[in-house]
């Protein structure tokens, strides 16, 4: 008989070591075998894009790979959605992302869509805020495919949504690409865009004016609600009533809603529980600040759109100096372009630079790279670089050779397969080993660790140019 457990542990084992924690933890967490023969395994997984994602990237190098090897007959694996028992869980990172097996077995599209609207929005869409102008990155591939399966089939998927980050991420982007979306797929849906503030200042003049049965009337006879900027519903109870009945007027509709907010549900203090768990019902996705080689992509991205594009070199310059805010890309993009206009010439490196010095490095880490830390470690113990990732075994190169592991994993996140490969193909067991050794030694001996924080610190005052 299969132990299906002990099968699916076998295959969680094997993703740990090939997948960073990031993404092992994203994608695996809340899976597990529910039924197994010797030639069909059945999955189940959280959502569709869990589905997606292990048929695209994980099925075959992965699970199949690791299946096989207890199944050898397998010959098809089959994925069952819905959401995992609390009482199994085999992780213990809180998740991010909520579905309930309610939003599962809603009909299909077809007998949600009673009435047609007219194409209308409350506060004008950006044309520019399209899924095609997005640019996708680790940060914000799950809200961006969250966004993309609401606006083609509102109100049965993911409802509500809940988008949350901090400022400039490209929240208020997905949103308006949303309703950019629907208006194009279903012209003649009611779809409205509005900030939580101009709902509030609405529902004021309404009372002012006696006009509430308007007011309501307005937002409750919607196919698709927009709703910018939630947080700022705290601690405004006459609106957070109001807009607790709009939610479930709509909801009992089936008519879709779309948050937005710079924190989670839980994290908004002011908020009413009965909102706060109607946020959570759906999908919640958080997009976080972008990582080098996303930064790089949406410049380029709006550097093609320009009339003016710049060097690669510069892309590269402003993608190291702003790491938190897409916003703050833009501006620094557009400053440049607007000097090299301005003076009828193409920037060079060194005027960019120029340009770019008052723009400090956003809070957080520089930006690193695998032969960072390599090289660091290596002057920190006046080693060679050949002998740090050689063969030697001999305990002044073994301890700087386990710490260079350490910081690999710890700092660039990086899959033990990957760390494996940068130290010269070492098996990647023998890197769990060492990562873990050392890890294990920090918690208990303090000249450890203030030996590599010494590290990190001049790991991290290491500039652009790669000098101390």
């Amino acid at each position: 008989m299969v132990d299906n457990k002990r099968l699916w542990q076998s295959v969680l084992g094997e993703a740990e070591i090939a997948l960073s924690p990031a993404n092992f933890s994203t994608w695996f967490k809340n899976t597990e075998i529910i039924n197994a023969s010797e030639t069909v395994v059945f999955i189940r997984v959280p959502n569709i894009f869990t589905k997606e994602w292990f048929e695209k990237k994980y099925e075959k190098e992965i699970i199949t790979k690791c299946l096989l090897r207890n199944l050898p007959h397998l010959g098809k694996i089959e994925y069952v959605i819905g959401v995992k028992p609390q009482r199994e869980t085999i992780f213990n990172e809180p998740t991010t992302l909520k579905s309930t097996e309610r939003l599962l077995e809603r009909p299909p599209i077809a007998t949600l869509i009673k009435t047609r609207g007219t194409g209308e929005t409350i506060e004008r869409l950006n044309p520019r805020y399209t899924f095609e102008t997005f640019v996708i990155g680790e940060s914000n591939h799950l809200a961006q495919a969250a966004s993309e399966a609401v606006a083609k089939a509102p109100g049965t998927t993911y409802n509500p949504l809940f988008i949350y980050g901090g400022v400039g991420l490209g929240k208020t982007h997905l949103l308006q690409a949303i309703g950019n979306a629907i208006l194009t797929n279903y012209p003649k849906k009611k779809v409205v865009y509005i900030t939580s503030e101009r709902f509030t200042n609405e529902l004021v003049d309404s009372i002012l004016k006696k006009t509430t049965r308007e007011f309501k009337e307005k937002y409750r006879r919607v196919d698709c609600l927009l709703i910018d900027d939630v947080q700022f519903l705290e601690g405004k109870d006459a609106t957070q009533e109001e807009f607790f009945h709009t939610f479930n007027a709509l909801y009992e509709s089936s008519k879709q809603i779309v948050l937005t907010s710079d924190r989670p549900p839980k994290a908004i203090a002011a908020l009413e529980a009965r909102l706060r768990s109607r946020f959570e019902w759906g999908m919640m996705a958080d997009i976080t600040a972008p990582n080098y080689e996303t930064r790089l992509a949406i410049l380029r991205s709006k550097s093609a759109n320009l009339k003016f594009p710049l060097a690669d070199n510069i892309l590269e310059l402003i993608a190291q100096k702003i790491q938190n805010n897409i916003r703050e890309l833009e501006g620094a993009l557009t400053r440049t372009v607007a000097f090299g206009q301005l003076n009828n010439t193409v920037p060079t490196i060194e005027e960019a630079e120029g340009l770019l010095g008052g723009i400090l490095i956003s809070p957080g880490k520089k930006i690193l790279r695998a032969h960072d830390i390599i090289r660091t470690v290596s002057k920190y113990y006046d080693l060679k670089k050949e002998d740090l990732l050689g063969k030697q075994r001999n305990k002044e190169i073994v301890v700087p050779r386990q710490i260079l592991i350490y910081l690999l994993r710890e700092e660039l996140d990086l899959p033990y397969t990957a760390i494996a490969r940068e130290i010269g193909g070492k098996d990647h067991t023998t890197i769990i080993h060492n990562y873990n050794k050392i890890k294990n030694l920090v918690l208990e001996n303090t000249d450890l660790e203030n030996e590599i924080l010494s590290i990190k610190e001049k790991l991290y005052s290491v500039d652009t140019n790669g000098k101390s």
